[in-house]
């Protein structure tokens, strides 16, 4: 038997698993959001938002939080935040008014260079894909 005993590792694993129930029952709705979605970037082998450098080429997926139409330099431009649980990130597709399924609430999962915008972190014209309706 190693140093331990058995009551003690038992009483261990419960208080683990205790300690967890009692975290997830005091935490925010977006706290366990939050998490779910650093977990799901972390499965997907995707880069989490906040491990992201300037001119770095990059996976990621979350969900986005907004969605806006603002032109820039007299260009229609359609910017998205997307939003991986561990911080956000600016989507821009530039000369475009709106794009099918791009809405608040629905998961994207985006591909490009990430550049660095007054301290934080933009990507212009991804490619991306778009996580079924139903999995957000």
């Amino acid at each position: 038997m190693s140093g331990a005993t058995r009551a003690e590792k038992a009483q261990r694993g419960e208080g683990g698993r205790f300690k967890r129930f009692l975290e997830r029952l005091s935490s925010s709705e977006e706290d366990l959001h939050s998490q779910e979605l650093r977990q799901e970037a972390d499965s997907t082998g995707c880069t989490r938002i906040a491990a992201c450098g300037d001119r770095q080429i990059v996976r990621v997926t979350g969900t986005l939080r907004t969605v806006t139409l603002r032109p820039r330099a007299g260009v229609p431009t359609l910017e998205a935040e997307l939003f991986d649980g561990s911080a956000a990130l600016d989507v821009v597709w530039l000369g475009r008014r709106a794009i099918a399924g791009i809405e608040p609430g629905r998961g994207l999962t985006a591909w490009g260079r990430i550049s660095m915008n007054h301290g934080r972190p933009v990507m212009f014209n991804p490619k991306y894909e778009l996580r079924p309706l139903g999995q957000e």
